[in-house]
């Protein structure tokens, strides 16, 4: 058995913290050159490569991820024991880390996430942001999993995996006393300000299908792509909204916003988009089903 040499580990380890081989040589006061036999030699002695080169960019390998968290435990390890002798105690904890479209439904992400975030030896990294971005991180392995709500175009340069998470319906949604009594659907579709998904939403589409198959032309007060602020509009009784009941739950459960109706084959679907990994993150089994 191979024995692992913890000097070439702890190069690899500063190196990929740092994002730039030349900065860490100074850091380390080391010549470049030599820093880069010291990680040559321990992707032979793993027998894989840990980095690859983008330009000026060093990004780790997926084998460079795996290797990072496990740098990371064996380092923190040795901090640990120096603490205990101190009579401190550290908390050994799993990360995984989800990226999630910034206008997404905060509301499902946390129903997503609730099975590990209430665990005190997980810790759950969360970043929004653009759909472009948290796929760039996905494949550069710092990301876990890609959370979003139409799945990514997939080709041979970007074998994203999409798997559906929950299907959620899509309601009539606003403040009561704009709502009324006895009106129907149709009703107050023709004849009440909306707050709409933009154009290019699933759910948009399919509203509009099931405006024209009415014969109504709705007056739009807001088109929006951020069901946060979908929320708060409804919220500020700007409109009636068309939105996923889970994206207003909590003012549902008051009575600040209700349900006029659910629009029939309507709904919305979310997504993990994760990529093939030779190692994936083993906190991934408990979010998304099998099957």
């Amino acid at each position: 058995m191979v024995q692992l040499n913890y000097n070439h580990l702890r190069y690899f380890w500063a190196v990929a913290h740092e994002g730039n081989l030349t900065r860490t040589a100074e850091h380390l006061n080391v010549s470049q050159s030599a820093l880069s036999v010291q990680i040559k030699k321990l992707e032979a002695q793993l027998g894989h490569a840990l980095f690859e080169r983008r330009g000026k960019q060093l990004l780790l390998t997926e084998a460079g991820r795996i290797v990072l968290d496990h740098a990371d435990a064996i380092f923190a390890v040795g901090e640990e024991l120096s603490d205990t002798l101190r009579n401190r105690s550290l908390d050994k904890r799993l990360v995984l880390r989800v990226g999630a479209l910034a206008t997404l439904s905060r509301n499902f992400q946390i129903s997503f996430l609730k099975p590990l975030i209430t665990r005190v030896d997980v810790g759950v990294v969360l970043r929004s942001g653009p759909l472009v971005d948290l796929l760039a991180g996905l494949e550069a392995h710092r990301l876990d999993v890609v959370l979003v709500n139409s799945p990514p175009r997939r080709d041979a340069a970007t074998p994203w995996i999409s798997k559906p998470i929950t299907e959620q319906p899509v309601s009539l949604v606003g403040r009561p006393e704009r709502i009324g009594r006895n009106r129907d659907l149709s009703d107050l579709l023709a004849h009440e300000p909306l707050v709409l998904p933009t154009p290019e939403s699933g759910i948009r589409v399919g509203f509009d299908a099931l405006t024209e198959r009415l014969g109504i032309r709705p007056t739009i007060a807001a088109e929006v792509d951020d069901m946060a602020m979908m929320r708060l509009l409804a919220r500020e009784d700007v409109g009636l909204a068309v939105v996923p009941p889970i994206v207003v739950r909590d003012e549902l459960e008051t009575g600040m916003l209700i349900e006029a109706d659910q629009f029939p084959r309507l709904s919305e679907t979310f997504y993990a988009v994760t990529m093939a990994r030779r190692f994936p993150n083993p906190l991934l089994a408990e979010l998304i089903p099998s099957n």
